[in-house]
């Protein structure tokens, strides 16, 4: 894994490119953190994400706000720094002239999840088995891959995930994103509170990777529904049931099996339950497999006895694997290269 680091520790930050080639163009959407451009560099499309810190430095509040963003930003450019793998966002380059800065990635004509998913839902239509188990598998490959590399995202959902112009999703916004080792130093409540993890919810500063895995349930059951998590219920109301009745969304009756039993153990109370990522890969792989030679996953064999022989549905492919040796397999389809910094 790679060590801790910042954007000024690197010595890429400190290349220099001509501000003069980049061009901003419409503002295609904004979070808590920036404001996303389309844009145009070295004659290539990009996004750029842009952060403006106030301009007062003797206000309490400004100050605080100024020491935040450029925390996020320095966080997430280091991070972005280190992911090289094609389901992530394509780093480019950052620029630091304060009180602006800013991030350049690839930029993806497809939109968001977000947007695809909604087209759908307008349209009456749901996403054809296939498609859905072909998008879940980017999804999955993309975080396998940042876990490999001990990064937590802590705001996967459909709008930080991305779709090329060939139909392929790319994980996206890390700007709530941190290094396993260390989140638990942080004191934000990082992430959205519809896709957000049992533990999270409670601020407890012991959670870790599998708090992804619980969003990726929630993104998996919102594919097949068409319909938010929670759809209709007020904030407090989602907490309380997460927390009190442990809540979950309404799968649809027709989700096949297999399927619903993936979510189900992606979305458990007990994140110890729920499964890593490159086990993910490996079940949507099975799937994949058999929507191709038979059509469906009716003929999915499942396994009813746990180890306690208790009756319970477990996918019995979910196989234990060397985690480090899946982790070397994941980097090695990463592929290399160099981002451009500006200063």
């Amino acid at each position: 894994m790679a060590s801790s680091e910042t954007v000024e520790d690197d010595d890429r930050w400190h290349e220099q490119v001509d501000l003069s080639k980049l061009l901003l163009g419409p503002k295609l959407g904004e979070g808590t953190h920036g404001k996303i451009y389309w844009g145009n560099y070295n004659d290539e499309s990009v996004a750029v994400k842009v952060s403006k810190v106030p301009d007062d430095p003797d206000c309490d509040e400004k100050r605080d706000i100024h020491g935040t963003v450029e925390k996020k930003f320095n966080q997430e450019s280091a991070l972005l720094l280190r992911l090289h793998h094609p389901n992530v966002l394509k780093f480019v380059g950052v620029w630091r002239q304060p009180p602006v800065f800013g991030i350049i990635t690839e930029y993806l004509s497809g939109g968001s999840l977000r947007s695809y998913l909604n087209k759908i839902e307008h349209q009456h239509k749901s996403v054809p088995l296939p498609t859905l188990v072909s998008m879940a598998l980017d999804i999955a490959r993309g975080m396998a891959y940042i876990h490999s590399q001990g990064i937590v995202h802590r705001d996967l959902k459909p709008d930080n995930v991305l779709i090329s112009e060939d139909f392929h999703l790319k994980i996206a916004d890390f700007g709530d994103a941190c290094e396993e080792a260390h989140c638990h130093l942080l004191a934000d409540r990082a992430g959205t509170l519809r896709w957000m993890a049992p533990e999270m919810m409670k601020q407890k500063k012991s959670y870790n990777r599998k708090i992804d895995v619980y969003s990726f349930g929630l993104m998996l059951c919102e594919m097949i529904a068409g319909t938010i998590p929670f759809e209709g219920m007020a904030p407090e109301a989602v907490v309380f049931g997460v927390l009190n009745k442990d809540l979950r969304p309404t799968v649809p009756q027709r989700c096949p099996p297999a399927m619903r039993e993936l979510i189900v153990q992606c979305w458990s109370s007990n994140p110890g339950k729920r499964p890593e990522f490159w086990q993910i890969v490996k079940v949507l792989e099975k799937f994949e497999t058999s929507l191709a030679s038979e059509g469906s996953l009716n003929n999915l064999v499942l396994n009813l006895t746990s180890q306690h022989g208790k009756k319970r549905l477990l996918l019995h492919w979910i196989q234990k694997l060397d985690p480090i040796h899946h982790s070397d397999k994941l980097i090695n389809t990463a592929y290399n290269r160099r981002p451009i910094m500006v200063s």
